[in-house]
């Protein structure tokens, strides 16, 4: 790390040989003293951004060096007002220190119930307070003393390190129904793509395409679904409309709803923690988000629930027997005591948190391990294909898995994917500990308790009036039509309360398309006109297959879609296209030449509705940074 800093500072020497100054400051709540850590702060230059960092633990933040020049610094934060300080102007060795800067809720009327996190825990916020900028002075001092930043001393440049993995899933194309009119996939309800690819558009920087998945950036959002009434733990709904980014086309989205338990309801949790504490977890992003991110869950926690730790380095062991939730205190002791050092021996933690885990089962109840790591396997089991044969393994056990992925720059984003779609398990990235609280606090039911597991998804597309279609996203999680009956082949789960969104692209018959592939005609067969296949009102029929969590057969759902395209779409579908839209056009799609960014905030802007926790709007914000880095 400190190798890669002086690198940075050398090459910035070496560029700018003039007067290199210092810009730095501290967010916080209106309040002026609670610290907003984790926020996003850019140094532009006629819209450009130069420099980006968040901000520490303490809400700090500094920008060294900075070239002679006038600048302006943005500051975001999900839920707040932007802020953006104009006219500054860098002038000799000087440092400008903006002191204390405080940010205002974000919010139509004056005031929203917003829940933040602090460094106390979860709290609630009412009342907005006007942002004010406080400070703003010159300091002729040339000191280059680091603030709170524990690995690098200064907050990080974000175009440090590139050691970021990410497997390559080329985007689906458009299939001839008639050739092949079934379409089957697993659900997926992770959302760690979106979290990942929003910290890198907040840094400045385009994400790879390959760490764009489409289907977890529309899933990252909650949607309206109406939830099951009767014995099936699922229910499907559907919505058609023409497609926004080629009119000719239509757009069906297919979404499933989990039955919603409230927290007091859930059964009792066995939780293993397992941490890796590895030397590469060593940094202000990392390690101290791990154990800020676990204490929100502990604060949590019924009598009911138990909780062990596990963690790894170079050799992995148990520092917490199995404690009850009442037993905060001393869970949260372990949890501050966690230092980082060492190389990393994923494989050998992952084999002892499920022997723990095993050993403390709680028959009918939630049993699971909940693994914190930036991936970086590297010592014993660690290839893909280890992996995979070992997750697998351990699944049988009935012990799920939750995954929550942390760092920047070395992280390892294909290593964990393997091992939630192999193991019964979900996956998030924590950029934040605002994320950390959407996921283990207000989405805890859904992140950590499954109420149907190996859920499938069948399509089967009327020929007759479809001519071709294409699945946007799910690319890693395509079936074989022979797997959806086959109930030994795993595939997703869906957590209590959680919804999934799918969305088909269809070519209908009789619209000309130069998107579909052409061959010869066929010698032993005869192509069949339309009117050959049926004549039924239908698009489509959706199957759904399910287990009990604890269960080996399969259930099935099974519903057709009219072809009756709406106009009067609602909120919901207008907003999901438009993150589809959004994430095919990082991920430079084919199929999407004829819109672009302003398509995608005309889509989601009038279909932000409520709102309450500010997601769609961030997203919209999103957008916006996204088109000023083209």
């Amino acid at each position: 790390m400190l190798k890669r800093f002086f690198l940075v500072v050398h090459i910035f020497a070496c560029v700018y040989a003039s007067a290199q100054g210092t810009i730095k400051g501290k967010v916080t709540e209106a309040d002026g003293k609670t610290p907003l850590d984790y926020a996003t702060v850019r140094v532009m230059q006629k819209d450009s951004m130069i420099l980006g960092t968040l901000t520490d633990l303490k809400g700090n933040f500094i920008f060294y060096p900075v070239p002679a020049g006038k600048y302006e610094v943005k500051i975001d934060y999900v839920g707040y007002h932007k802020i953006l300080i104009k006219d500054i102007e860098i002038i000799g060795n000087e440092i400008k220190d903006f002191g204390v800067i405080s940010m205002d809720l974000d919010t139509a009327e004056g005031k929203l119930l917003y829940s933040i996190v602090s460094r106390r825990g979860v709290i609630d916020v009412t009342q907005a307070v006007s942002i004010q900028v406080k400070g703003n002075r010159k300091n002729g001092s040339n000191s280059k003393k680091a603030i709170n930043c524990p690995s690098f001393g200064y907050a990080p440049s974000y175009n440090d390190a590139k050691a970021e993995e990410y497997d390559r899933n080329p985007e689906n194309r458009f299939i001839m129904a008639k050739n092949e009119p079934l379409s089957t996939f697993s659900i997926d309800v992770d959302a760690a793509s979106y979290a990942n690819v929003r910290r890198m558009i907040n840094q400045g920087e385009k994400p790879p395409v390959d760490a764009v998945r489409v289907e977890e950036m529309i899933n990252y959002f909650s949607y309206n679904y109406p939830a099951p009434t009767k014995e099936d733990p699922v229910k499907i709904t559907t919505e058609l409309g023409v497609c926004a980014w080629n009119t000719n086309h239509k757009l069906v989205r297919i979404g499933i709803k989990a039955r919603e338990i409230p927290s007091e309801n859930l059964p009792p949790s066995n939780f293993v923690f397992l941490i890796d504490v590895s030397g590469s977890m060593d940094s202000w992003n990392r390690l101290p988000l791990v154990k800020s991110s676990l204490k929100l869950l502990v604060n949590n926690l019924r009598e009911k629930d138990r909780v062990a730790i596990v963690v790894y380095a170079g050799a992995a062991g148990q520092i917490l027997p199995s404690t009850s939730g009442a037993d905060k205190q001393k869970i949260i002791e372990v949890i501050d005591g966690l230092k980082a050092a060492g190389s990393t021996a994923g494989g050998e933690g992952i084999v002892l948190a499920y022997k723990v885990a095993q050993n403390n089962f709680i028959t009918n109840g939630n049993n699971r391990v909940i693994l914190c790591t930036d991936g970086d396997f590297n010592v014993g089991v660690s290839s893909q294909k280890e992996l995979e044969s070992l997750i697998e393994e351990k699944r049988k056990s009935g012990v799920y898995l939750t995954i929550l992925g942390y760092g920047m720059g070395n992280y390892k984003d294909n290593k964990l994917q393997t091992l939630s779609q192999k193991g019964n398990g979900n996956h998030a990235y924590i950029d934040n500990l605002q994320e950390a609280n959407r996921v283990l606090v207000h989405e805890f039911g859904g992140t950590l308790y499954t109420v149907a597991k190996d859920v499938k998804l069948q399509i089967e597309f009327n020929p007759a009036k479809v001519q071709a279609y294409r699945l946007i996203g799910y690319e890693s999680r395509l079936l074989d039509k022979e797997d959806f009956n086959d109930d030994t082949k795993d595939a997703g789960e869906i957590g209590a309360g959680q919804s999934v969104t799918a969305f088909y692209e269809i070519i209908p018959v009789g619209v000309e398309s130069n998107l579909i592939g052409s061959v010869d005609t066929l010698k032993y067969q005869k192509n069949q006109p339309p009117t050959a296949y049926t004549n039924s009102p239908d698009l489509l029929t959706v199957k759904l297959r399910y287990k009990q969590p604890n269960g080996n057969h399969s259930s099935k759902i099974e519903i057709p879609v009219l072809d009756n395209a709406r106009e009067n779409l609602s909120e919901d579908f207008r907003f999901a296209a438009a993150v589809a839209l959004f994430g095919q056009l990082l991920k430079k799609s084919d199929f999407v030449s004829g819109a672009g960014y302003n398509t995608v905030i005309e889509l989601a802007k009038p279909a932000v509705g409520k709102d309450e926790q500010g997601y769609r709007r961030e997203f919209i914000r999103l957008v916006e940074t996204a088109k000023g880095l083209e």
